[in-house]
């Protein structure tokens, strides 16, 4: 059975000036005391040099914590905090990888990206079983090998 995914989400430790301002946990875990440096010579200016996804993160009243990981897929462990004994969903995602970009004056380093609300279906999951959860990110990992590997 699947669950509607919640939107964008919070990493566990955010930047507490970056409050309010809707930034993925890439783009909201650089603590605001940090120097800016150009991405390129942050990360080398390699390609598929990319920050890691928050292995751990909240939102909504929700955490999620990452239980497994295979390649590019992962399977995220989704609680509500708002409850003493509360229920457990599993998110198999297809993780992304966004380039490094400027915004406004601001370098975005490189990084890999949970997906977004609109990929729900495709590249997200939400199941209430974790052997089916398992079953999904084995299955996705399968075929993203498939697709890599020459005919």
């Amino acid at each position: 059975m699947s669950l509607p995914r919640q939107s964008r989400r919070r990493a566990v430790n955010p930047n507490p000036l970056a409050k309010n301002r809707g930034l993925s946990p890439a783009e909201d875990s650089i603590p605001s005391s940090t120097p800016k440096t150009r991405t390129t010579a942050e990360r080398g200016g390699k390609k598929g040099d990319y920050k890691p996804i928050s292995k751990e993160f909240c939102h909504d009243g929700f955490t999620f914590r990452q239980i497994a990981r295979e390649g590019d897929v992962a399977i995220y462990e989704h609680k509500w905090n708002g409850c003493a004994n509360p229920s457990v969903a599993y998110e198999v995602v297809r993780i992304r990888r966004r380039e490094a970009r400027e915004i406004k004056g601001k370098i975005i380093e490189a990084a890999e990206v949970y997906p977004k609300s609109e990929a729900w279906g495709v590249d997200g999951f939400t199941l209430t079983d974790k052997d089916a959860a398992f079953a999904k990110l084995r299955q996705i990992f399968a075929a993203s090998r498939a697709e890599k590997s020459p005919t």
